[in-house]
């Protein structure tokens, strides 16, 4: 199999530069790619890259591909990667991001700690894609920063290094630390930075032209799957939380539920106890929160409808249970959101 060229040194598309962009400060951004990288966060991180010179129609920014030898690198999907440089930590740019993706903690080396430690000391912001925040952990480049990896990693990095503020939201930005939970959060967290170097009208045409519904917000969390919160052997709990997301907009009373799965409303209540740390009534309520949310950020339904549809008999008791959750109304969620869209 070919290998794919990685030479993307600003402009790949013979970009028609206007003739005052010599004069501007290119921004130079690296990857340092690992083997079994994941290929959809770098792809589409480079690919934001891409559009916003190609948008711009000037070289905004340029980027480089390295990894810690001279060879081949096969993403996990088996593509081989040729990249443009051995990475040695003295490189000048603006930002490196490390790229990870399976069996992360075997691809660990000691010397690629040191260079990411001398990036570090000189001043060079770093990232982590996928898994790469493993490595910027492993390195002792991320206690004291807010950061986040992909959800099957959560559990296993938060107890091997405790002094990391890990959360499980798509990405986060911590002052010179930018990560990514992984596949298409890298296009979030790409379109932040490109919000704060560049416009927003640019910001704006680069999600357009991937077709992009939406951008999340770094306060957004992973959607992570129940059977990897609770385990593969609950299958009264599991078919007890399918029951209450198939009945959202009139929603089941816990005895009714513990009637159908064949089990007493105690033994339900010690399930969602002892695995999901709730209780059957409130882990119902934050679902149908959770839903209502999606509704005010991603429709124009009225709110009287958006409660209506969750399951919630009375607005002024959906407002208040949506501030306890929140922290903000219904009303000041949209409104939030879209102040946040102003600036896209």
């Amino acid at each position: 199999m070919n290998s794919v060229n990685s030479n993307s040194p600003g402009s790949p598309e013979n970009i028609n530069q206007n003739t005052d962009s010599e004069n501007k400060n290119i921004i130079n951004y690296l990857f340092l790619v690992l083997p079994g990288f994941s290929l959809v966060p770098y792809s589409t991180a480079i690919d934001i890259l891409r559009l916003a010179n190609r948008n711009s129609h000037e070289t905004l920014y340029s980027w480089e591909t390295v990894s810690p030898s001279d060879d081949v690198v096969h993403a996990s999907s088996g593509l081989p990667v040729q990249p443009e440089q051995v990475f040695t930590g003295n490189e000048q740019c603006d930002a490196l991001f490390v790229c990870g993706g399976t069996k992360i903690t075997s691809r660990w080396e000691d010397s690629i700690g040191t260079r990411l430690r001398t990036m570090a000391s000189n001043k060079i912001p770093l990232g982590g894609l996928c898994t790469g925040t493993y490595f910027l952990a492993r390195a002792g480049l991320l206690d004291g920063y807010r950061c986040t990896i992909h959800w099957e990693n959560l559990s296993a990095t938060r107890e091997s290094f405790p002094k990391l503020i890990l959360t499980d939201d798509v990405y986060e930005v911590d002052r010179d630390r930018y990560t990514c939970a992984g596949g298409v959060t890298a296009i979030d967290m790409m379109f932040r930075l490109l919000v704060v170097e560049q416009t927003k009208e640019l910001a704006a045409s680069v999600i357009q032209s991937i077709l992009a519904e939406r951008v999340r917000k770094m306060s957004e969390t992973q959607v992570i799957p129940l059977r990897q919160k609770i385990g593969a052997n609950q299958p009264k709990l599991e078919s007890a939380v399918k029951l209450m997301e198939t009945n959202i907009e009139e929603p089941l009373n816990p005895f009714h539920i513990a009637e159908l799965i064949n089990i007493s409303r105690r033994q339900l209540e010690r399930l969602f106890s002892k695995h999901l740390d709730s209780t059957p009534t409130r882990y119902y309520l934050e679902l149908r929160l959770q839903n209502a949310q999606r509704l005010l950020l991603q429709t124009g339904l009225p709110i009287i409808e958006v409660s209506m549809v969750c399951g919630f008999t009375s607005a002024p008791h959906f407002s208040k249970c949506y501030r306890d959750q929140y922290g903000r109304s219904p009303s000041e969620e949209r409104r939030t959101n879209l102040d946040y869209l102003d600036t896209l």
